[in-house]
């Protein structure tokens, strides 16, 4: 009988998606204790398993070498950073994916980053929790430049929900996207022009080595002092240092983060700015989105192993 293990914790805690994937593969077992798994611990638990269900775990070459019945890793999830699809492809091990599956969850989040942050909701509300009523309404988003770097599904689909603020969209993608910045009204334009001339400039590509740390001290500097800055995308984007001296010297005005270089973040000092906004990485975590990422990797799963 096959075996399935879902190591992804999220997935592992649904009532709905261990019901549906248990109706198919009921071999499966789940991550009942929620364990973030180390390498070691990842190699113990799938070294049995001849399909997988994987949030942030890292698969690589040598997670693959240590389970040999593995035939097809299911991505519950849009990122494939953590990987290695080469490894996979020298060693038969299907990768089971859908892009863009929760594309409107993060989208809506940026957005909502973006009119917290412009209209003083987040700093306001803390300061009125203690005590302090402090009446600063800031500014509206409508009209505003808006800097989208990386236009793929979850890019496109912010611009899309951004049109009725009629905002200047901006955006910045090493892919051709000519007709997509035609249909939305982007104009494309290079990183440094979005950098200096966004008054919100956010972050929709993948953790790749040219994406790793392109914000840093240089990248903040070119920004608007009453610029905001939001990363739903991947922790390392943002050199979390850099950005740190550049709210507390005023260098930008704000920043949301849902995501960091290192999940929980450590610093606390950085995660307690009053003109930081951050939360724990629930961008692309809508029930909606959460039912639909474990759908597709079930749906993987069934293709791979049911399809006659």
């Amino acid at each position: 009988m096959t075996r399935i293990k879902a190591a992804s914790r999220t997935f592992s805690q649904h009532p709905r998606l261990r019901a549906e994937i248990l109706a198919h593969f009921p071999n499966t077992a789940f991550n009942e204790n929620g364990v973030a798994f180390d390498k070691s611990g990842l190699i113990e638990y799938l070294d049995d398993a001849d399909g997988a269900v994987i949030g942030l775990e890292l698969i690589d070459d040598e997670v693959l070498a240590a389970c040999p019945r593995l035939r097809i890793v299911a991505k519950y999830g849009v990122g494939l950073d953590g990987i290695d699809t080469e490894a996979c492809t020298r060693r038969g091990v299907a990768i089971g994916w859908t892009g863009g599956v929760n594309r409107r969850s993060v989208s809506e989040m940026a957005l909502a980053f973006m009119i917290s942050l412009s209209r003083n909701l987040y700093p306001t509300s803390i300061q009125l929790k203690g005590g302090v009523w402090h009446k600063s309404g800031g500014a509206q988003l409508s009209g505003k430049t808006v800097g989208i770097i990386g236009l793929g599904n979850i890019g496109t689909d912010l611009a899309g929900l951004l049109a009725p603020f009629g905002c200047r969209l901006l955006g910045n993608d090493i892919e051709d996207r000519t007709e997509v910045c035609r249909t939305l009204g982007i104009t494309h334009v290079d990183k440094d022009t979005l950098f200096a001339e966004s008054d919100v400039v956010t972050f929709h590509v993948p953790l790749t080595p040219e994406t790793r740390h392109l914000v840093d001290r240089q990248v903040l500097e070119q920004m608007k002092p009453t610029a905001i800055l939001i990363n739903t995308a991947r922790g390392p984007i943002v050199r979390e240092a850099d950005l740190k001296r550049a709210l507390v010297e005023g260098t930008i005005a704000a920043a949301a983060l849902d995501v960091f270089e290192v999940e929980p973040p450590v610093d606390h000092d950085f995660v307690s700015l009053p003109n930081l906004f951050c939360t724990p990485h629930i961008g692309g975590n809508a029930e909606e989105a959460v039912l639909a990422m474990g759908m597709s990797a079930i749906g993987h799963l069934k293709r791979h192993f049911l399809a006659t």
